[in-house]
């Protein structure tokens, strides 16, 4: 497969209250053409850091990010973005919502329009298109945010602990839900997670990064777990021995 995504060297220093912080010092690996990455580590690592840099949000000290060759150079329309809160507005419909990217962009024609409808209906919110997020369950919000950000057509996906507001039993249902849209649509997808559980079962291969300044320390190939769907990994013999596997490089390097 062809690469989509390539970061090599990348470093990135902020300026906080206190000081200087060297979020990312020497950050390097590369994302497949629609292959899904996780990327783990200790918590203020630099994850979501990285993130705002592909999103064209933050910019690079050192190093380089590149899309299928091009660095990165501010905001890219083969971007798509899912933060941590689903971020809907309260008084527009769901169907408002979904166009709400189309609309920024003035890409409301017939054929963008058509798309989003599309894909209200293939995953089950056309029958609420008409109601409020207030009256949609957590899960069906996460949807919501999730198709808003496809009717855009992006390329890649980046996915800011999209679940981290929901709890122990939505999150399972939502994730493999998440899982089955991305994986119809063909997108490549990276997501940023503290919960080693979500990375194995989600991910092709989990990248963990060590604590601040960040540095890749491992990269974990799903393997025979890539063919299967999150609720069946999690019922894989092999779940454990990956998830161990994960759990003792981020103990090493705390």
């Amino acid at each position: 497969m062809n690469n989509i995504i390539s970061i090599r060297d990348a470093a990135l220093t902020y300026q906080a209250r206190n000081g200087e912080v060297e979020a990312l010092r020497s950050v390097s690996f590369d994302v497949a053409e629609g292959e899904f990455v996780s990327i783990v580590g200790p918590s203020g690592c630099g994850k979501s850091t990285l993130l705002g840099v592909l999103a064209g949000l933050e910019t690079l000290d050192g190093g380089t990010v590149a899309l299928c060759g091009t660095p990165v150079s501010g905001a890219s329309g083969r971007m798509g973005f899912m933060p941590q809160r689903d971020q809907l507005f309260e008084w527009r419909t769901i169907r408002d919502n979904v166009m709400l990217g189309l609309q920024i962009r003035r890409d409301r024609d017939d054929t963008h329009r058509k798309h989003a409808e599309t894909l209200l209906e293939r995953y089950g919110l056309a029958e609420f298109a008409e109601k409020r997020p207030e009256q949609l369950s957590g899960g069906m919000r996460q949807r919501c945010a999730l198709i808003r950000t496809l009717a855009t057509d992006p390329d890649i996906l980046l996915l800011d602990e999209p679940f981290s507001a929901l709890d122990y039993q939505t999150r399972l249902a939502v994730s493999g839900d998440i899982w089955r849209i991305i994986r119809s649509e063909g997108k490549t997808a990276l997501l940023v997670t503290h919960d080693i559980s979500e990375a194995v079962s989600m991910s092709d291969r989990v990248v963990v990064l060590s604590r601040r300044p960040a540095v890749v320390k491992a990269v974990f190939d799903m393997g025979e777990l890539r063919q299967l769907d999150p609720m069946q990994r999690r019922e894989s013999p092999a779940f454990p021995r990956f998830f161990d596997a994960i759990w003792k490089e981020l103990e090493l390097h705390e």
